[in-house]
């Protein structure tokens, strides 16, 4: 290593945006960061959103309604469809019971004409006299 060409490595305090300090060595006398162990949500388990010039915000500014719309959507879609489907059944049964009430309504002139018929047959014929 050449020598006079490096910086002095002291004693350096850290500081954290949460309030936590710490002791440590550095080129530096004094850092200030974001996150901590104390506070960074992968140790800590809480969400915390970073954000570093509104970038978040104007994310969920340009981008945020549409997962929102699309998930409206679909329930929309979904909705739809069963209202079409509960229609057709609808429609399908309805179609069942006018089919059902002509054959009904054929099967009674049915029976009404072998009825007819029936008391034709069973009636005596008129006998003529022979002469």
């Amino acid at each position: 290593m050449k020598q006079g060409i490096h910086p002095d490595y002291v004693e350096c305090t850290v500081r954290c945006t949460c309030g936590n300090t710490w002791k440590t060595r550095s080129t530096k006398k004094e850092m200030t960061v974001d996150l901590c162990d104390k506070c960074h949500p992968f140790y800590t388990g809480t969400q915390k959103l970073v954000d570093t010039g509104g970038r978040v915000q104007r994310f969920t500014d340009k981008f945020g309604g549409a997962a929102q719309a699309r998930l409206d959507a679909a329930r929309a879609a979904k909705e739809a469809k069963a209202n079409k489907a509960a229609e057709d059944q609808a429609a399908r049964k309805a179609a069942a019971e006018a089919k059902a009430a002509v054959k009904a309504k054929r099967a009674a002139e049915f029976e009404k004409r072998a009825a007819k018929e029936v008391t034709v047959e069973e009636s005596p014929a008129e006998e003529t006299p022979v002469e």
